[in-house]
């Protein structure tokens, strides 16, 4: 499985399986094509049950199932004319993945006559087998039912493997026998309604709900990943299993000269790059902007908004398609928080504001910002949110994988703050002093060259150090690590402003009235404003998240600072979050425990598994070839002195080497002893590998790498980061 291939193989081998050289038509002209929506619904359905399904889709409309029979019907065919044999209900599991059961279209009744049947049944409901999922203890093993339910919010579409094998998936929830959910999509879902409906109390306060029917959370999510030639990812058992490098010497040149983010993007990489869009778009997916990373050998893909709900689906098969392309090029997708320890590792910044169905941005705080009372208490309810359930907040993006990144000088701290800019921060000071009466301008920028235009500034910057930045018209959850499945943290983040935007508006229709004047209304969103910002205002940071100085200050604000998965997980269980989620209908007690008990099970799991991957790569590759590398030096040692040559230098090295390759011995048989020792319950379990596994695998990894910065490279077993990181060049 390891041994190593020509990248030349790989790619005529495997693909690519796009004809670049072709003028390619515009991305309008096939935009969509493989979902089941807009022009292809219109298409295919008759007008009434189209606007019916329009209606569900656009408006969250209940869909009447007496029209699911002609829908079925009309998926099939358009489905089979695209190549499709099978269906699937695609759905979300808690394995942070998805998963798929193919049914074929075929049938074949009493008569022995084959035909292609959909039924509405079908399309609606499915049955999976619960039992082999994890389900936190909701579901025991023998007991094996459980259910698949359309969310046609959702559209349905045609995925196609690299080989041409296509099939039509539909997305959906999935729960228990006993209606627990068992996925992500249904606490999403839940979650969206919670927050839309406490949204709608504030438009309503405003008077501004007026033609509006819904509020709908909507989500961009920027992925970042690491590209490397296939055929040295298979010669290394760590990122073929693990999906990160568990050692690897420092290369002599990194991205210290900032010499490839927003560099020329490598032509080889572009043609994946452009395939990747082309399969994203048939799939009605808005990608819209690529670029090189910070780090060699790293990459962004970042789509323009949509629904949250569609946005988290978009961002599952995103990631799908990223990994399937790769293959067609020779390369290997990794999309590991950090797959190279040293190099800067990769998130998925999650754009996040509420929007009316009208178009109309909650989160914009148009030009007189100060007089927008109704954007204010928006924003207060967010900071208010993040500061009262910021240890969630964390725990929402808590993994073995993001524990490499967070708090490592690339990506942000682990303590929750928001960042809100020059402008917004000014009015959080008149707030709290009193009336707000003026909004910070940005101006503009002469850049002192006639040939250059005058550059709109904006009225505040942007800053990269911090896990939650207000920027410009949404807040952007730059903490969230690039495997995460970002539908639990908009589960939490939806949820926790859902409560507070209940508060906001309580207390303001206590303090004004159902139907106030607008001077009524006015004093009491000042009153109340005031009173937040008072309160609450201590998450908003605008500094350096980076500096030793924030921990410091942090703390004595009395923020968390929860800095591992292990500290972070068994938060979610705590009481008041129980009470918290089961008040807006979004998870009961049960469900939420369940979670808990998974993520902290799979934080284990993984750490078990890199740990048993760094032992066999230790004792089978590395070692072996650390003693062939001290017996070629012993013999240039042995055979200098019978020449009767002193060499200090040479035995000095040849003692350093023995030493290390014992240090390494100790470290492995260290993390061996720490994966068979220690308590079993997840919690407890979660802290003891913390607190001993991964030191021990720390010391594995500097002893391993100090071998091969001093070995022979003919000797070292494994390709280098040097070798891995300078792809396409």
């Amino acid at each position: 499985m390891f041994s190593p291939r020509s990248i030349e193989s790989v790619i005529l081998e495997e693909g690519p399986t796009m004809d670049l050289s072709e003028p390619r038509p515009p991305a309008s002209d096939y935009f969509g094509r493989l979902t089941f929506t807009g022009d292809v619904m219109m298409r295919r359905l008759p007008p009434d049950v189209a606007m019916s399904l329009a209606a569900t889709i656009q408006h969250g409309a209940p869909l009447d199932p007496a029209l699911a029979n002609t829908v079925a019907a009309a998926m099939k065919d358009w489905a089979i004319e695209h190549g499709a044999t099978h269906f699937c209900h695609w759905f979300h599991p808690l394995t942070g993945s998805t998963a798929e059961k193919h049914d074929a279209f075929l049938s074949v009744n009493s008569d022995g006559i084959a035909l292609e049947k959909f039924s509405g049944d079908a399309l609606i409901v499915g049955e999976p087998d619960a039992s082999s999922f994890p389900s936190g203890g909701i579901r025991d093993t023998y007991e094996a039912r459980g259910y698949t339910a359309w969310d046609a919010n959702s559209p349905a579409f045609l995925l196609t493997t690299a080989e041409g094998v296509t099939t039509l998936c539909i997305p959906t929830a999935f729960v228990s026998y006993t209606g627990e959910a068992l996925d992500t999509k249904t606490p999403l879902l839940r979650s969206i309604q919670a927050v839309a409906k406490q949204a709608m109390r504030i438009l309503k306060i405003f008077g501004t709900d007026a033609g509006v029917s819904r509020v709908v959370g909507t989500l961009g999510c920027e992925q970042e990943y690491f590209l490397v030639d296939r055929s040295l990812v298979n010669e290394r058992l760590d990122l073929a299993v693990c999906g990160r490098s568990l050692v690897g010497a420092m290369p002599p040149k990194g991205h210290q000269l900032d010499d490839h983010y927003f560099g020329a993007i490598p032509s080889r990489v572009l043609s994946y790059m452009t395939e990747v869009e082309t399969r994203l778009f048939e799939l009605g997916i808005p990608v819209k902007t690529r670029h090189n990373e910070v780090a060699p050998g790293q990459y962004e893909i970042a789509p323009t908004f949509e629904t949250a709900n569609v946005a988290v689906d978009h961002q599952m098969v995103t990631m799908h398609i990223l990994r399937d392309v790769a293959r067609n090029h020779g390369f290997e997708c990794l999309l590991h928080e950090k797959p190279f320890a040293g190099i800067n590792g990769s998130g998925k910044h999650n754009n996040w504001s509420l929007s009316t169905d009208t178009g109309v941005n909650l989160l914009d705080p148009r030009d007189e910002t100060h007089t927008n009372m109704q954007f204010l208490v928006f924003l207060c309810a967010v900071i208010r949110a993040v500061d009262l359930h910021a240890e969630l907040l964390r725990a929402s993006i808590a993994s073995a994988g993001n524990d490499h990144r967070l708090g490592a000088n690339e990506a942000p701290p682990a303590i929750m703050s928001i960042y809100l800019g020059e402008m917004l921060t000014d009015i959080l000071d008149q707030l709290e002093s009193g009336k707000p009466r003026s909004t910070v301008k940005g101006g503009t920028l002469d850049l002192g060259a006639h040939s250059l235009p005058i550059v709109p500034r904006h009225a505040g910057d942007r800053n990269r150090t911090s896990p939650f930045a207000f920027t410009g018209n949404k807040f952007e959850f730059r903490a969230v690590g690039s495997t995460t499945h970002v539908a639990w943290p908009n589960t939490v983040l939806n949820t926790m402003v859902a409560e507070s935007l209940d508060f906001m508006a309580t207390e303001l229709e206590k303090r004004a009235g159902r139907k106030p004047t607008e001077a009524k209304l006015e004093t009491a969103v000042r009153g109340l404003l005031k009173e937040v910002v008072k309160t609450h205002r201590r998450v908003c940071f605008d500094g350096d998240g980076y500096s030793t100085k924030w921990h410091e200050e942090a703390a004595t604000r009395g923020l968390p600072n929860l800095a591992s998965a292990a500290e972070a997980l068994p938060v979610i269980a705590a009481r008041d979050n129980g009470k918290l989620f089961s008040k807006y209908g979004v998870m009961s007690g049960r469900e939420l425990k369940a979670r808990s008990e998974v993520l902290l099970e799979q934080y284990c799991t993984i750490l078990e598994i890199e740990a048993r991957t760094l032992s066999t790569m230790v004792r089978t590759e590395i070692l072996p070839a650390s003693i062939r590398a001290q017996a070629e030096l012993a013999d240039a040692v042995g055979a200098t002195q019978v020449a009767g040559v002193e060499c200090p230098d040479a035995e000095q090295a040849l003692r350093e080497h023995v030493g290390t390759v014992a240090a390494l011995r100790r470290g492995i048989d260290a993390v061996d002893a720490a994966i068979a020792s220690g308590p079993h319950t997840p919690e407890k379990r979660a802290r003891h590998l913390r607190e001993t596994l991964v030191p021990a695998m720390t010391a594995v990894r500097e002893a391993s790498d100090h071998l091969e910065s001093r070995m022979p490279a003919d000797v070292w077993p494994l390709p280098t980061y040097a070798e891995m990181l300078l792809v396409g060049r």
